[in-house]
């Protein structure tokens, strides 16, 4: 094979490749012609994108005097011909074929369970493009970079990728960087040949549709009882049952102790009846008005607002589920479970990231709507807010309130998932009306956040059958897509009768799992069979202890004896030997030692690092994180010391004395909302340790007005939920005012 030559140079000049070497992206074009999997994500993108934009259709090859010759058309890829057998060229052609399929498939998905829009091929997978005409597609072909242990005709091959990235999931991978990773989805995909229902044991999918028939039956029994009342019916999204169902039992048998799921009011009395194992007669109680969620004192909040926790038995142990309360204020709780989570596996001495999950629950339009997506996932991979991946399972129910979610309409891009290519997750857009597909996905979706990790995303592409709630008539904004609705037949149904002609189940079946969980209904019993016992609303919490406290009004003792003070000062000012500090911080060292001996007054600074020494000394740990809070926006800190001639640091507070609390301070990104959302769901998950958020120099806390409205002030009143968070608020409007 000649070395290909690529005309780089005149697109160079006209891009801002200019600073990168020639040869090195002939090398690179030639590794992504050999092997397209063996080059990083962007890189493959852009080849594959320039290899298109320079090629033009091809003819069949003909026998040349080497071999095979090109069309002749100058094109890209004819260089790569020259000398190549029929059958070496049509593996080459196919491989870029695959490759394609890969990349773009998932534009033709049959991802749509009402079929509203036409997702036709995109002609990049036309194989006569490359010249795979009629007559080439009976040649068997073994495509190394498919891992088939076989040769299939190039028919089949189509037919297989078709079913695997053109079917009932559409995959997006390809904007990964790490090859190891795409490999991995790439060979789980490919291996199952596009037969969802065959990864799966009979015992999987018959659960599948019992969670289908509680899902369902929960919603209507609910319509009947209370006709007109707001439950934010989880209709037409009904598969998000059985793939929480999924992850609890799989996450068990993966080693997870606890799940802290975090969603919105959409099919949330669902999902505390069917996978949390709330008792129906408590929620018909509430719907009764027979619960105070306040108490004596509090202003109590509505039922789709509440929080949960239970123990869950799985086959792998036991799993602890939370779900958090949260208010109207559409995915403003997922930085809170993610601090939550990360406060829970704080508690683990090598760090608890494969013990603790996180699982958020989004919808449609939120999710690429509201700025705080795009914080939250900005968290993902930092030291001092990373979860070890987050499960996102998008309800694409196709409209927000009364708004198609489309592009154009509510949103700039193709799909309501894009955000999250910003932290290279993968995206799996799956029909919710196909079970089988899902919960095969559900599985990848865990081994790939337990494997690597990351987060991971699963749109279930679903709909909504009644409005926004049960009182609003969706007709009058969506006639067309309601129309469609009336007459499609429900996920349940579809799947009963799959089960049934397939052999899975008889129809009896179907009908007994009905009639079980509606007597249970009848009954207000717990429906979720490996519900523990001693599970109840609220949040287990040894800081019952603050509420329950005989005398309130009694002063506390917090005085420091001075020698305390003084020992511990010391070794707040004791650097090792090998450390160069810059000169102003050496200053400040030295002032300090000063203060220690009493030729100066202790500042703003001193006292605040002895108040924490202090705090660790009585077994409190403490975080603090803000934007620049290590140094501090005054310079008045200085909680972690550079030492000039390496990258090594010295934290004064975490080297005060053998086995003590934790000393976390973290330089946070720029963000507010996020992060104070976090270090509340932090702060509530830990009553052994003070944490704290300063604001930025500015009155910058405003940017998170909301978590300071809707959870601080008012998380007791409404959920009684105590927060030991501290805020530190350098000013509002005084002084300089809310500018610079």
């Amino acid at each position: 094979m000649t070395e290909q030559k690529l005309p780089f140079e005149h697109f160079k000049r006209a891009t801002a490749l200019g600073s990168i070497d020639t040869a090195y992206l002939n090398e690179l074009q030639q590794q992504f012609h050999n092997d397209p999997d063996s080059v990083p994500g962007e890189w493959a993108n852009f080849l594959l994108g320039f290899e298109m934009a320079e090629s033009q259709p091809h003819s069949a090859p003909v026998n040349g005097r080497n071999g095979i010759s090109g069309a002749g058309n100058g094109s890209l890829s004819d260089s790569h011909t020259e000398g190549l057998t029929p059958e070496q060229w049509h593996v080459s052609q196919a491989r870029r074929l695959v490759t394609l399929y890969r990349l773009v498939g998932h534009l033709a998905a049959k991802i749509d369970p009402l079929k509203l829009t036409d997702r036709e091929l995109p002609p990049e997978l036309n194989p006569e493009k490359y010249g795979l005409g009629p007559e080439a597609m009976d040649t068997p072909l073994l495509v190394k970079s498919i891992d088939w242990d076989q040769p299939y005709p190039l028919s089949k091959i189509i037919e297989i990728l078709t079913k695997v990235y053109c079917g009932s999931i559409g995959s997006e991978f390809f904007h990964i960087a790490s090859t190891q990773k795409r490999n991995w989805l790439k060979k789980k995909l490919e291996s199952t040949r596009g037969e969802w229902a065959e990864t799966l044991t009979k015992g999987e999918r018959s659960e599948v549709l019992t969670h289908l028939v509680a899902a369902e039956d929960f919603e209507r029994y609910l319509h009947r009882r209370y006709v007109g009342q707001k439950r934010f019916s989880l209709e037409g999204g009904e598969s998000l049952i059985p793939v929480l169902d999924r992850l609890i039992q799989n996450g068990g048998e993966q080693g997870i102790s606890d799940m802290v799921l975090g969603m919105a009011h959409r099919g949330r009395l669902n999902v505390l009846v069917n996978i949390l194992g709330k008792s129906p007669q408590d929620l018909f109680s509430e719907f009764e008005d027979k619960v105070n969620f306040g108490g004596e004192n509090g202003s109590g909040d509505v039922k789709y607002h509440q929080g949960f926790y239970s123990d869950i038995q799985t086959d792998g142990g036991r799993v602890h589920l939370a779900l958090a309360f949260n208010p109207s204020h559409l995915e403003i709780v997922s930085p809170v479970v993610e601090g939550g989570v990360r406060a829970r596996q704080d508690r683990y001495p090598n760090g608890g990231k494969n013990r603790v999950l996180p699982i958020a629950i989004h919808g449609d339009a939120a999710f690429i709507g509201q700025g705080v997506t795009a914080e939250t996932l900005n968290l993902a991979q930092t030291e001092g807010f990373g979860t070890g991946g987050t499960i996102h399972i998008v309800v694409n129910n196709q409209v927000g309130f009364t708004t198609a979610s489309r592009p154009g309409l509510s949103r700039s891009s193709i799909y309501c998932t894009e955000v999250a290519k910003m932290i290279q997750a993968p995206i799996f857009h799956v029909n919710g009306d196909d079970p089988d597909a899902l919960t095969f996905v559900t599985k990848l979706a865990l081994e790939y956040r337990m494997l690597f990790n990351d987060d991971v995303v699963i749109d279930l592409v679903c709909y909504r059958r009644h409005g926004h709630n049960e009182s609003d008539e969706p007709m009058m904004t969506q006639p067309e897509m309601y129309r469609h609705i009336k007459q499609h037949p429900t996920t349940r149904s579809l799947y009963a009768d799959k089960m049934v002609q397939e052999g899975v189940l008889s129809r009896e079946d179907v009908d007994e799992l009905t009639m079980q969980y509606r007597h249970s209904l009848d009954k207000g019993r717990v429906v979720v069979r490996e519900f523990l016992t001693g599970s109840r609303t609220g949040y287990g919490d040894d800081r019952q202890r603050f509420m329950n406290a005989s005398e309130p009004d009694k002063s506390v003792h917090t005085a420091v004896p001075e020698t305390t003070l003084q020992k511990l000062g010391n070794k707040l000012v004791t650097v090792p030997d090998d450390y160069v500090l810059q000169k102003g911080v050496a200053k400040l060292q030295a002032d300090r030692r000063k203060m220690l001996d009493g030729e100066s007054q202790l500042d703003w600074g001193m006292a605040e690092t002895l108040a924490y020494a202090s705090l660790l000394r009585d077994g409190m740990s403490v975080r603090l994180s803000g934007q620049d809070s290590g140094r501090g926006t005054f310079a008045h800190r200085h909680a972690i010391l550079h030492d000039q001639d390496s990258t090594r640091v010295h934290l004064p507070l975490q080297n005060l004395f053998i086995n003590q609390p934790k000393f976390t301070v973290i330089n946070s990104l720029l963000s507010e909302l996020a992060v104070l959302g976090f270090e509340y769901g932090y702060a509530t998950s830990s009553s052994d340790s003070m944490v704290i958020w300063e604001a930025q120099f500015g009155d910058f806390a405003n940017c998170a007005q909301v978590v300071i409205d809707q959870f601080i002030s008012s998380g007791l009143q409404k959920w009684g939920r105590i927060c030991q968070l501290t805020m530190m608020l350098p000013h509002g409007y005084e002084g300089q005012g809310p500018e610079h």
